[in-house]
């Protein structure tokens, strides 16, 4: 694996610790070859699957009031299928004990769809993309933040000013980077992007923390970012770091299925292709930050 792949390949697992997390070592499968002799998953029972986290608002939650969760029974109906989760914590581990796992006694997998994966990520075969955000910069609105208008504008803050500001950063992200290249680590806040509670969240940082006054700048995966931005109404102000050379802040997001079921990927993929507009609704509902998609699909059941 090249430096760069190795270095797209960390930057993904940590975004992924925030959202789609980094769900078992990447390396395991970029040097193997897919899965032999899968079953196709045509749905001939008439049953859509899906793999996801009970609590990790707002992409999923086992009250099906996240965004992936609306994407799954959007495509549930226009299949005519029935809708069924099998929830998993999305840490390591979480596609060998959903995607890849069978019910007890039985050939059937647990579950056959991913709503949220990096595009071209080793564990699963990708889709097109469905999703292009970025990270974001969210802090309370003070009078002294009025004319931070983009993330580079924190910088200009006078010295003496921004030299007081807490940080509040997940460890193994690009922001962590950013700090370290604009000498502000040392006042970076640092929390750890998995938790051993099922029950913690990042969305915590901006709900609890910054609220608080804990940390004064959140530094986030702007899907989340959004969504408790707008929880905290006008209390707070979102900053999204625009795609740039150097550091990467964006990323995109596809859906993973199991190597060697060619059909059923394709399904998959054709309905993203004719639904993007209806995806799109949804994640503006959510208030995520939207870039333009670019990427080509990805073949099937080739190594990434």
């Amino acid at each position: 694996m090249s430096e760069r792949r190795t270095s797209v390949v960390h930057a993904v697992c940590a975004v992924l610790t925030l959202c789609w997390v980094c769900v078992g070592a990447p390396a395991a499968r970029a040097q193997g070859a897919p899965e032999p002799n899968l079953p196709n998953n045509d749905g001939a029972d008439k049953v859509l699957r899906v793999c996801a986290d009970p609590n990790n608002m707002p992409l999923s939650n086992d009250k099906g009031e996240g965004f992936e969760n609306k994407i799954a029974a959007a495509m549930a109906k226009d299949f005519g299928y029935k809708l069924e989760y099998t929830y998993f914590p999305q840490r390591m581990g979480f596609v060998r004990h959903t995607l890849r796992d069978k019910v007890d006694n039985s050939e059937q997998f647990k579950c056959d769809l991913i709503i949220g994966v990096p595009h071209g990520y080793d564990m699963t075969s990708t889709t097109r993309p469905w999703l292009h955000s970025t990270y974001a910069m969210v802090f309370n609105k003070r009078p002294e933040f009025a004319s931070i208008k983009t993330p580079a504008d924190l910088l200009k803050l006078p010295p003496d000013q921004l030299k007081k500001l807490k940080l509040g950063i997940f460890s193994q992200t690009p922001a962590v980077d950013w700090l370290l290249s604009n000498n502000l680590i040392d006042q970076a806040v640092s929390y750890r992007a998995q938790s051993g509670d099922p029950n913690a969240f990042p969305g915590e940082m901006i709900q609890h923390d910054l609220a608080q006054g804990n940390v004064d700048v959140v530094f986030m995966w702007g899907p989340i970012a959004g969504y408790f931005a707008k929880q905290a109404s006008d209390r707070v102000k979102l900053v999204p770091f625009p795609p740039q050379q150097g550091i990467r802040f964006d990323y995109e997001i596809s859906m993973g299925v199991r190597y060697g079921e060619k059909a059923w990927h394709d399904k998959i993929d054709e309905w993203i292709a004719t639904h993007q507009n209806d995806i799109n609704q949804i994640l503006t509902s959510y208030e995520v930050p939207l870039l333009p998609l670019a990427s080509a699909p990805v073949a099937a059941d080739a190594p990434k």
